[in-house]
């Protein structure tokens, strides 16, 4: 499984949100320059977490970003998928038809199992674990 920069820049987006709500909405500008990611970029990556039902944008002069879930119920794993798809290490994976050894490749199952156990280990962290260590790192704190 290959993290693209829209899972990471994902995962940072949702962590900015969830520290800096306290106020009420997030504005996007605000993030994108805490976050170092233009602002362009994470209006796209806003509007798939918006379509996966993980944060909300109120208009206005109030307005920004919320979540609508809780902290501890956002996996990095549901972030990775949301924004990365349900990549896989190896095409053949995911599709049999890719490779003409598929049926009888013996090494297919270990790449297999290695694909499950990184979304497994994604899933084991919480957007809320993430808040955590922001407070341990001075970084993620900038106003």
């Amino acid at each position: 499984m290959k993290l693209t920069t829209r899972s990471r820049y994902g995962a940072r987006l949702l962590l900015d949100i969830a520290l800096h709500s306290k106020n009420g909405p997030v504005p996007s500008k605000d993030s994108a320059r805490r976050e170092g990611i233009s602002l362009k970029y994470l209006e796209k990556i806003l509007k798939m977490l918006k379509e996966g039902g993980y944060i909300k944008g109120k208009r206005g002069p109030n307005g920004g970003n919320v979540l609508l879930r809780e902290p501890e119920d956002i996996s990095i794993g549901a972030i990775a998928q949301i924004l990365d798809g349900q990549e896989k290490i190896l095409d053949c994976v995911g599709d049999e038809t890719v490779c003409p050894r598929s049926a009888v490749c013996l090494r297919r199952s270990i790449w297999d199992d290695a694909n499950q156990a990184m979304y497994k280990m994604l899933d084991s962290y919480s957007l809320a674990d993430l808040m955590k260590d922001a407070y341990l790192c001075p970084a993620e704190r900038m106003k």
